[in-house]
């Protein structure tokens, strides 16, 4: 539901482009609308599963409070860990996201948490060499995390950042282009 109401968040300007063509609303409706929606979805989207205090850990589960309920984690059952940089005024900021076998995914902010993830991810190397399944954690997130060194983690960011700026350029542009600017 909250992906929804992000996809929805940045398709607004293209409805407004809509009713501007049939003579609903003014023309210049479209680029006040895809600058809101730039605002409000690179705001959105990355907050949609970070955790939020309060937060509980136990032996083997993470849960804590999103934007979009309470989720909880199994740690025993990772499939798959990432890292999502993002930023904002001159800050980086780091999320790690963990989804687990049930499908849940949370975004892990802080320190407690991501040493929880990490004893869960050396447990399940290890636990990989006996035939248990092993989660797939990428590379700029092993290097967040310190397991590997972190060369990885400036290739990450710089290709983070340029696929913000590309994408958030496209996203103006079309919105431009449709506005008849």
């Amino acid at each position: 539901m909250g992906s929804g109401l992000a996809v929805t968040v940045l398709l607004l300007p293209f409805g407004g482009y809509g009713l501007a063509r049939a003579g609903v609303v003014p023309e210049g409706v479209p680029i006040v609308l895809s600058l809101l929606s730039v605002i409000a979805s690179s705001v959105l989207i990355p907050a949609l599963c970070e955790e939020r205090a309060p937060f509980r850990h136990s032996s083997s589960h993470l849960t804590a409070h999103t934007l979009t309920g309470e989720r909880s984690v199994d740690l025993n059952r990772i499939t798959t860990v990432r890292l999502l940089t993002t930023f904002s005024y001159g800050s980086t900021y780091r999320t790690l996201l963990v989804r687990d076998a049930h499908g849940v995914r949370l975004g892990i902010t802080t320190e407690r948490s991501r040493r929880k993830l990490r004893r869960a991810i050396e447990k399940a190397d290890a636990n990989a060499a006996q035939g248990a399944p092993k989660p797939r954690v990428s590379r700029a997130a092993r290097a967040h995390m310190g397991l590997v060194s972190g060369r990885g983690l400036v290739g990450h960011t710089i290709l983070a950042f340029l696929l913000l700026t590309v994408s958030v350029s496209l996203y103006v542009s079309a919105v431009l282009r449709l506005g008849g600017q």
